[in-house]
Order: C-alpha cells, then structure tokens, then sequence
C-alpha cells in the first residue's frame, strides 16, 4: 500500500457545479475519486481553502461546523447540499500550537463554518463524511513566501495520518471561463501549467531553489493571466510547505474547458 500522502493541491472546479453533474466536472469529479481511492484513508483532514482569507492563520475549532454556501445564482438544490462531518478542536489546538512555535500569530474560530472549497471536494472524496475535519484560512497579505512558512509551520503533521488538502485552482480566471478559448489564453494557460508541473515535479532544483521560483510566481509565463487574484493558486504553497519535495504525483486535467492540474505530495 502506498503511504499516506500527507499533502494534496486540488483544482476544486466552479462553485457547487461538480456536485450537480456539470459536464464541465466529469474530470474533477473523477480525478478526485480516483486519488480518495488510492491513498490510505486518512484519520483526519486540514482544509486550506481559497475561499477564506484572514489577517493572520485562523483554524475552525468547532465541534460540529455548519456549511458555508458561500456562492450565488445557482439551483436550489445548491443551497440543500449536506456535508455533515465533524470537526476536530484537538487538531485545531494542536495546529494554533505549531504555528505559534514557529513564530506564526494564529488564532481558533469556534463558530465559522465549512465553505464550498471543502464541502465540495470532500463529498467528492470521502462520501460517508466520517473522517474529521478542521479548516485553515489563507492570509489576507496574500504573501506567497508567508503560505510557505505556514505549510513549513505544520510539518509536525507528518507524525499524523492526517490530510492535508489545498483547495484552489491552478487556473482561476473567472473571465476567461465564460468566454471562448482563443488562441493567445490556451498559450499562456498551457504555459503556466507547464511552469507550475516543472517546478512542483522538477528534481533538478535544490529545494532553496524551489521556494524561491513559488515564491516570485507571479514571473512565470502566462501567470497573472492564469492568476489575476493568487488566492486560488496559495493554497498550493502550503502544501509544498508542509512537503518541501518533489511532488509524488501530478494529475493534468481539463475543469470548464481550461488545462487545470492537481498535485499529490
């Protein structure tokens, strides 16, 4: 059996459309089941989520922590959507501690809620909602050095069979979903993939070099195309906080008619 990956950067798609058998998602949806399908099940989760961002890290220390719905204009069936997995304030103590030690200001929430980038994929994932879950928010700076320390922060993790999943998007430029691929925006979206699958893969850098290229991403090729805002793309920097290696696995794959990838550390 494989080890446990203990770090994983997912596309998460459009909202709650993979959960609503968009066509646009039939290679999320699949992706993400194939990968839940072949780790060991973990016995806890870490969510970093694009869609929750703070002045400092701030963990959800809630026993049972509602679901946030955090989108708008889609079918009614969206706002029904159940996810009811517990939390896990131990782990959440535990990550406020590491990121303290590593000189990190954090703070709990014990009343906020699960938003769309982890209620989605994990229902994806993990259907049965019986694995705990604890969710850390980005922070609003948006530093790209700063994500990486934070993942760094949490490398007493490893010492645990728990997950640690990024939930962004490697493409995430909401015009240019809504408009017909021309041929420049499939250059510069294959061209930043490309970067990224060589950076995160790449066993030619040392690691200081590795940090480094994630942290002035904003110069690879096609990048603030791909990223006008980087929320989608930091959550990718913790997970290689956390790893600070090659990654294990890349998936490539095409989310709402974009080349999108997934990373497996």
């Amino acid at each position: 059996m494989r080890q446990l990956s203990k770090s994983l950067f997912i596309s998460h798609g459009g909202g709650p459309l993979p959960l609503l058998g968009d066509s646009g998602h039939v290679e999320m949806v699949s992706c993400l089941q194939g990968i839940a399908a072949t780790i060991p099940k973990p016995d806890a989760l870490v969510v970093v989520s694009a869609h929750w961002e703070e002045k400092m890290p701030t963990i959800t220390a809630g026993r049972f922590p509602a679901l946030i719905y955090d989108y708008f204009g889609f079918p009614p069936e969206s706002y029904e959507i159940r996810y009811p997995c517990a939390g896990d304030p131990s782990l959440a103590t535990d990550i406020h501690r590491m990121l303290g030690d590593y000189g990190l200001a954090a703070q709990l929430d014990e009343n906020r809620g699960f938003d769309h980038g982890v209620f989605v994929p994990l229902k994806i994932m993990y259907p049965d909602a019986d694995i705990p879950c604890v969710q850390l928010s980005l922070v609003n700076t948006l530093d790209a050095s700063l994500h990486i320390d934070i993942g760094t922060a949490l490398q007493g993790l490893k010492k645990q069979n728990v997950l640690v999943i990024g939930s962004g998007f490697s493409f995430h430029n909401l015009k240019a979903f809504f408009v017909p691929e021309s041929a420049e925006s499939r250059q510069l979206n294959h061209s930043f993939e490309k970067w990224l699958y060589d950076v995160c893969a790449g066993d030619q850098y040392l690691e200081e070099e590795r940090r480094d290229l994630l942290v002035d991403w904003e110069e690879a090729p096609g990048a603030r195309f791909c990223h006008p805002r980087e929320e989608h793309l930091l959550p990718l920097h913790v997970c290689y906080g956390l790893s600070q290696t090659p990654c294990t696995e890349r998936f490539e794959l095409t989310v709402m008619n974009r080349k999108s990838s997934m990373y497996l550390w």
